[in-house]
């Protein structure tokens, strides 16, 4: 890429503005690229801002040029004249009066406040005790199952309609209502347990002072009446905490300027050790100053600054080194009352008071210190800092574990005691609660103490703190309640608890009602032919029953008849299916929380089903919405690389390298175990260096992840201009920052420092210059210490420009000890070179670029960093326009901006930074393989564009060979036509968009992919009614969607749109407060467990600990759950279907009277007893394929997001089938029975009801068991028993219930008296039984052995190959029988074992490295691309699983599946060839020493490579670690270590070896310096 695409010039910026949009969008491929066009993106939406708001301020009716005042505390810029436009937030702004009285409008006639608002208490729990019962029993009857049971329930209370045994017949349901109640209370009552916690935790507020923003008795009327809750006393819990807190002799003492901060003892204060930023200098353990201790390396004198500055332009300097000092004592006192009136009069009684978080309310002043939550959205009044500075971890909001800044505002900075608050006032005009955690805007109002002049100040997110973040660094803060619990930013975007039901219950109510319909039908037949056959005289019913009918209305014994059938065959509907339902699922979430490849030990937890409800929606995922911080990465920032005028310094491998060469089949080329042996001897060589270089105290070694020993060589070599540009690169990234150091042990550790900071860029970087010499040691008020190769430099602080997303850059403007005044700018490559002076080297420029752009396609976040040097006068006088700039009220951050400007500009470079933002453990192998299963994911983040673009590139998720989009736009309109022009890119490739069910998920073989790139103020347009049909059209045929900077409201309607808009099942995952809402949003939500601040893991569904966990969660245990929970259905129905109809066979034999054709013990055993475990069984322990299997082949997902599994089609195919079945088990009795009986052995004979009734069962349940049998795919001992013991329990009923006597239970008749004699002692009996289930059965075994035979769907080509072929041996799983298990040589093997639980980059070092095995090219198209069959997948296996011979002696001893590689087909090696360093080609191996690593089997002859032997003096050129190596990492003469390749032979194919960059030949024939040691293997 060319340095002017990489960097437009802003003239160039709307270039293609005029172009029509629909015709036209850029799309980019490599990740420089995309952060190049996202950076281009955002500058001409900024351009776009700023000059939209200059049109609007010119055409205002009443505009005013921009006004300043007077510097001071007051003449800040108010809220009231932001600087953007705002869109106006609905709702009444509230006034917040400290000491002082209430306006009439805001008071009634007892000057009591008119607003009320939301108690600091908080409930995400769904009931409480009133409202459990009536609450959980409306939910349940949502269902319309349950309406239908308590209907029948109630029917059988009547005798009229022939119910034996009401009581018995209300059980299954009280039953269901109980479980399901029990489940429920249970899952609420945990979250009850964590509101209480929270509720009750403790604070610090200001008592026994007058909050005139609450009634004197707040109360509602019930609590007046009953006496309770009385204003003023003093409730249980807050007097237990008070005893508590009494008893150990706290008190609290503030003091200012961070000397002393909160001491919560008796003792006495000047005995605290003072923090780092104290104003004596750091000592050692010796006592000694850090300035009397002596480096080895000589005096400071060789840090001159900048490098290569001539000699003559050095003198002068000290000339006007007091003359800034002079200024700052002539500029007015900033020091200030405030709000303060030293004159007003008080009694004094405020005292600081613990109480409860749900105490707080809106208008009380609390106290704040380190280490504290944040109870509810305060405003920052006073901190313990001179600078009114404070510090916060949003870890529980968003997961990130960097310091957040917040400042006090100036008016009230001086309060530090409760006289301060006592004898201030004034109003806080605060805007209405809304969901925007990035925006507040307020304005605070009081009379100057001094001049009696209303003053007023803005209010911004800067001086707020939201509820749930965590005091940092910071002694103590004293803070006004502006938000109290449900009107918090938290709660807000949090959302109420839903109650989930998975989709295949909610298809089952539509299959309930099509039952019920059928229902209605017979049972209206039957009745209304009953009806009719009443009225006829002519009938021996009339003759021998007279007296029987209900009534002697023939209309009316219709009724009852209709009712009465409707009890008869009610089981059509079952209601024991969802009993069952309880129980499978039970099962299923018990087996997944005791899953131990889901186990995280850190943490020590497993997954944590917390909704058992909605296991089978976990194999229908079609969406995956993931967070980004601490959901895919571990918010750790590694200092990987950096490059210096030019020269490249860092030897790691990142993420995205080693995933792309994984996808280009180069996976040997960055083995992990290698890499990280080349490492530690780089890294030890490096330190060895180092250390004999200086002593550099404050070194952490096990910390250090710049990697380079050739820095070390050139911080050696003094006489090279290298060093120098070293020295200064470095100086800069120890001062250019703004981060704080601790010392968490000064006694025991005093030189361990701890750097932290707002962004954990900044902590890795100043962490990097720490471990390589340059340590910062501290920041003061106004100077800044730091180390530089041993010998300490102090610097004057003088001014800081703030990063912001907009600017993208950082500057720190100092005095070096020398008396110069020195600019350090660190920011985006494009914002610095448009800042770069006219003078710098193009060629430095153009190096600079391709070593970002090699960085960036690498996965690192880059930064430039430049310098320059600042004349006196200059400064002065920038720094006067700068203050003016600030006083600004109108335009203040435009004003400031341009100030900025007038400074960061003619900056030479010094050099550029790459980090990498480390992933968890296994992320890319997880997307992979999710990617393979068809689930496509977006990322909703709130950080910026660029971060999450990186992110998405070291994680697999964006791809080199995607077509990249990126969504910038500031209206509607631009939003519309940019999204309108990215369909219509998709269209021209792909064709027109489809919606069919059988091509959701990827299709394979797609010639190209998209992914789209979009910020959140273009996804407030996107998701706007008019234009969310189009977003959602082209986010759902994008393979990846990235969304930026979006709010936890934005992230759940974004989720809402794609659940709603597309049908599709959709699962949310995120670690933080700010990803409740969209985790309760999706169908399921799942939540990391984190080493603090549970929300997310509280909301969610399943809470486990790391990402990767999701693909087992999902492509063994959710599509197990779909499976089985499925066919469960199917199989219920239609066992239901085969009993129910069996009855209604009987009814014209009977007249339609809803006579019982089985004995009631059958009719209440049969879904209790004889059927009802078969199915049980099938829905908790059925695995059609093995969950290797599955992860090996994640293609067979897809059925579950195309829903094939359980369809409409399948349940009225089952239903059929049911339907054949009893007709069958029905009519061959009936017609044997016709045929004539013999007589039983007793001389009885069988012609009774019971007789034919029993035999009719008997027939029935054998087939449904059998035909369950069928159904299952995994046969264990407990299904075996199960299916076999249930047919037999059936048989043990008859004889027992053949000896009861006449009147029980079940019959008060004698039809069952000796039935085991009368039937089983005949053949007819037994031969009817056997032809009946054979007959039934016969259809349905035809058609599974046509469709497995014939049609075989993927999975059952996998499962034959699991049974009968070798794909255990391809998957390295051990046969149970011995005999099977074949030993073969591991070097020769398809697959071997390679541990994946955790990502490469973390691998420890003792494992040995195993290399693979070449594959043929015909392996590689051994799938026709012409396949395009919807349900067809290529039969790969995805997951790199364990060796099939000797699992005992595998790497790793704990295994799990998460890691994504192909297992190659078996082959034959092809024959090597080897060239030795004569030059000679010989197919003969050489000899080679026997290695150290350790093997499963004996090795064939396989020559080792250079490469392979970690005691070789490894070279410090990236190019032995990188890859592909990059061109300017090369030393001169030096090439990369590549192996040759014969033709035809591609490099995914090919075994040991490394990767070879295009136009390496060239340069081997080029330069031939680099000699052979050892033969190389073609």
């Amino acid at each position: 890429m060319s340095l002017f695409k990489r960097h437009p010039p802003p003239s160039d910026i709307d270039e293609n503005d005029t172009i029509d949009p629909q015709l036209r969008l850029r799309t980019v491929r490599t990740a420089a690229s995309t952060l190049s066009e996202s950076i281009r993106s955002e500058i001409k939406a900024h351009k776009r801002r700023s000059i939209t708001q200059k049109r609007s301020l010119f055409f205002r009716k009443n505009a005013k040029k921009p006004k300043t005042s007077e510097p001071g505390p007051s003449t800040v810029q108010s809220a009231e004249a932001p600087s953007a436009p705002q869109s106006r937030i609905p709702g009444v702004r509230r006034n917040i009066y400290v000491n002082q009285p209430l306006s009439a409008m805001e008071s009634d006639q007892h000057g009591e406040p008119l607003a009320r608002y939301a108690r600091n208490k908080v409930r995400t729990s769904r009931y409480t005790l009133l409202t459990f019962l009536p609450k959980n029993l409306f939910e349940q009857f949502h269902r319309i199952a349950n309406i239908y049971f308590l209907a029948l329930v109630i029917f059988q209370f009547f005798s009229v309609f022939g119910a034996a045994s009401p009581q018995t017949a209300a059980l299954p349901l009280l039953f269901i209502l109980v479980v399901t109640a029990v489940k429920d209370g249970v899952e609420d009552y945990r979250r009850a347990r964590l509101d209480e916690e929270v509720n009750t935790s403790a604070v610090t507020r200001l008592g026994q002072w007058r909050n005139v923003n609450q009634a004197l008795d707040p109360r509602p009327w019930y609590e007046r009446l009953l006496h309770i809750n009385a204003p003023g006393k003093i409730t249980r819990g807050v007097q237990k905490l008070r005893e508590k807190e009494a008893g150990e002799g706290k008190q609290i003492i503030l003091s200012k300027g961070g000397e002393d901060g909160v001491s919560m003892s008796t003792a006495d204060m000047n005995d605290s050790i003072a923090p780092l930023g104290g104003s004596h200098p750091p000592t050692g353990a010796s006592g000694r100053q850090l300035e009397d201790i002596e480096s080895s390396t000589g005096s400071t004198d060789l840090h001159t600054y900048p490098p290569g500055l001539p000699e003559n332009e050095l003198r002068g300097w000290d000339q006007h080194s007091m003359s800034l000092s002079n200024y700052m004592q002539s500029s007015p006192s900033r020091s200030s009352l405030g709000v303060v009136d030293w004159s007003r009069r008080t009694n004094g009684t405020a005292r600081w008071e613990r109480t409860l978080w749900k105490k707080l309310e809106v208008g009380d002043i609390v106290l704040l210190r380190e280490d504290e939550q944040v109870p509810a959205d305060i405003v920052v009044l006073s901190t313990s800092d001179a600078d009114g500075l404070c510090y916060l971890e949003t870890k529980n909001l968003d997961g990130e574990t960097n310091l957040k800044v917040r400042k006090a505002i100036q008016a009230t900075a001086s309060l530090s005691s409760e006289e301060d608050i006592e004898k201030s006032s004034f109003v806080l005009d605060s805007e209405p609660p809304h969901q925007n955690l990035y925006l507040y805007n307020g304005v605070l109002r009081y009379t100057d103490a001094a001049t009696r002049e209303p003053r007023r100040e803005g209010v911004t997110i800067n001086e707020l703190l939201l509820r749930g973040c965590t005091v940092r660094n910071t002694a103590w803060i004293i803070g006004l309640v502006v938000f109290t619990g449900q009107d918090t930013k938290i709660y807000l975007n949090g959302g109420q608890t839903p109650s989930k039901q998975s989709k295949i219950a909610k298809e089952t109510n539509f299959n309930v009602i099509v039952n019920f319909v059928f229902l209605v039908i017979i049972c209206s037949i039957s009745a209304t032919i009953n009806g009719v056959m009443d009225g006829l005289t002519a009938t021996s019913t009339y003759i021998y029953e007279q007296g029987v009918q209900p009534t002697s209305s023939n209309v009316l014994n219709a009724l009852v008849t209709f009712v009465s059938c409707l009890i008869a065959f009610q089981n059509i509907v079952p209601v024991s299916l969802f009993i069952s339902i309880e129980i499978v699922k039970t099962i299923q979430a018990y087996f997944i929380a005791q899953d131990l490849d889901m186990y995280y030990k850190p943490f020590n937890t497993a997954c944590v089903p917390k909704n058992w409800g909605i296991s089978d929606d976990l194999g229908q995922i079609e969406y995956i919405f993931s967070d980004k911080t601490g959901t895919l990465t571990q918010n750790v920032m590694e200092f990987q690389k950096c490059s210096v005028r030019g020269v490249i310094y860092g030897e790691g491998v990142t993420e995205a390298q080693r995933g792309a060469a994984t996808r280009e089949g180069r996976a040997d080329a960055v083995a992990p175990e290698e890499l990280a042996e080349k490492l530690a001897v780089l890294k030890d060589t490096m330190v060895t260096k180092l250390t004999k270089l200086f002593k550099n105290r404050y070194m952490q070694v096990d910390k250090l992840t710049l990697v380079s020993p050739k820095l070390a060589e050139d911080l050696a070599d003094r006489s090279t201009e290298q060093y120098f540009h070293i020295v200064a690169f470095f100086r800069a990234l120890a001062v250019c920052h703004s981060v704080l150091a601790d010392r968490s042990e000064p006694q025991e550790r005093p030189y361990r420092l701890e750097y932290k900071a707002e962004s954990p860029d900044e902590a890795a970087l100043v962490a990097a210059a720490r471990d390589v010499g340059f340590p910062f040691v501290g920041k003061h008020k106004d100077t800044i210490d730091i180390e530089v190769l041993g010998q300490p430099e102090r610097f004057t602080h003088l001014k800081t420009l703030e990063f912001t997303s907009t600017r993208k850059r950082m500057s720190v403007i100092v005095r070096a000890s020398d008396g110069r005044i020195v600019l350090y700018c660190k920011g985006a490559d494009s914002v610095i070179y448009e800042r770069l002076a006219a003078d710098v080297d193009p060629a430095l420029k153009e190096k600079t670029t391709k070593d970002m752009d090699f960085f960036a396609n690498g996965g690192l976040r880059t930064l430039c960093i430049g310098y320059r040097v600042l004349a006196e006068d200059e400064f002065l006088r920038w720094l006067r326009t700068y203050e003016a700039a600030q006083s600004t009220i109108d335009d203040r951050d435009e004003a400031i901006e341009n100030a900025a400007a007038e400074v960061e500009h003619s900056l030479q470079i010094l050099g550029a930074t790459a980090l990498e933002d480390k992933l968890q453990e296994g992320v890319p192998e997880a997307i992979e393989m999710l990617h393979r299963a068809g689930i496509k994911l977006w990322i909703l983040t709130g950080d910026k564009l660029q971060t999450a673009i990186e992110i998405g590139f070291s994680c697999n998720l964006l791809k080199q060979d995607m077509e990249i989009m990126i969504l910038s736009a500031d209206s509607p309109e631009g939003t519309l036509a940019q999204i309108e022009a990215g369909l219509n890119k998709i269209a021209s490739m792909l064709g027109p968009p489809t919606s069919k069910t059988m091509e959701r998920g990827f299709v394979s073989g797609a010639q190209v992919s998209f992914a789209v790139v979009i910020d959140g103020d273009t996804l407030r347009h996107a998701l706007t009614p008019d234009i969310k049909p189009l977003f959602l059209n082209l986010g759902t045929q994008c393979e990846t969607v990235v969304c930026c900077r979006v709010s936890p409201a934005q992230k759940a309607l974004t989720v809402k749109l794609v659940k709603e808009g597309r049908k599709a099942m959709t699962l949310s995952i995120g670690d933080g407060a700010n990803d409740v809402a969209m985790i309760q949003e999706a169908n399921v939500g799942c939540g990391l467990l984190g080493h603090e601040g549970s929300q997310a893991a509280m909301s969610a569904d399943y809470a486990f600990g790391q990402f990767r966990f999701l693909t087992k969660l999902l492509l063994v245990h959710g599509r197990w759950s779909y499976q089985r929970i499925a066919d469960m259905h199917s199989n219920f129905f239609y066992k239901n279907v085969i009993w129910t109809l069996a009855m209604f066979w009987f009814m014209p034999f009977c007249y339609f009277d809803a006579t019982y054709l089985y004995d009631y013990s059958f009719i209440l055993f049969y879904n209790l007893i004889f059927t009802s475990l078969p199915v049980i069984v099938l829905g908790s322990f059925d695995q059609d394929i093995n969950a290797k299997a599955a992860l090996a082949f994640p293609q067979l997902y897809v059925r579950g997001i195309r829903g094939l599994e359980y369809t409409r089609t399948k349940f009225w195919f089952y239903m059929l089938d049911g339907l054949y079945q009893s007709a069958v088990v029905f009519f061959i009795p009936y017609l044997v029975w016709q045929l004539g009986l013999a007589v039983s052995s007793n001389g009885k004979g069988i012609d009774s009801l019971a007789d034919f009734g029993t035999t009719v069962a008997v027939a029935a349940i054998f087939a449904a068991n059998t035909y369950v049998g069928m159904n299952t795919h995994y046969w264990t001992s407990i299904t075996w028993v199960v299916g076999i013991g249930s047919s037999l329990v059936m048989i043990l009923w008859i004889v027992i219930y053949s000896f009861f006597p006449v009147n029980t239970f079940f019959s008060n008749t004698d039809g069952f008296i000796d039935e085991v004699d009368i039937l089983f002692s005949n053949v007819t009996f037994w031969a009817t039984i056997v032809f009946s289930v054979l007959v039934a059965l016969a259809p349905r075994f035809l058609i599974k052995f046509f469709k497995s035979t014939y049609m075989p769907l993927d999975k059952d080509i996998i499962r034959e190959m699991w049974v009968g072929g070798d794909l255990k041996d391809r998957l390295g799983i051990r046969h149970r029988k011995e005999s099977k298990n074949k030993h073969v040589d591991l070097e020769t093997a398809p697959m071997f074992r390679e541990p994946h639980a955790r990502s490469a980059s973390e691998l420890v070092l003792q494992q040995g490295y195993e290399p693979t095995v070449p594959r043929s090219p015909a392996d590689s198209d051994s799938k026709n691309p012409d396949d395009n069959r919807a349900d067809a997948i290529e039969l790969v296996p995805q997951a790199a699983l364990p060796n099939p011979h000797h699992a005992e002696d595998a790497v790793s001893p704990n295994t799990s599946y998460y890691s994504a590689s192909d297992i190659p087909l078996p082959s034959p090696i092809p024959p090597s060839l080897y060239q030795y360093p004569s030059g000679e080609i010989s197919s003969q191996a050489p000899f080679v020493a026997p290695s150290s690593s350790r093997s499963l089997s004996p090795e064939p002859a396989v020559p080792k490579l250079a490469y392979s032997h970690p005691s070789r003096d490894w070279s410090p050129s990236p190019s032995r670690l990188q890859t592909p190596p990059h061109p300017h990492s090369l030393a001169p003469g030096q090439q990369p270590l590549v192996q040759l390749q014969p033709e035809g032979l591609h490099d995914h194919d090919a075994g040991e070896g490394r990767y070879r960059p295009k136009g390496s030949d060239q340069e081997d024939q080029a330069n031939d310096s680099l000699a052979w040691d050892e033969p190389r293997v073609f």
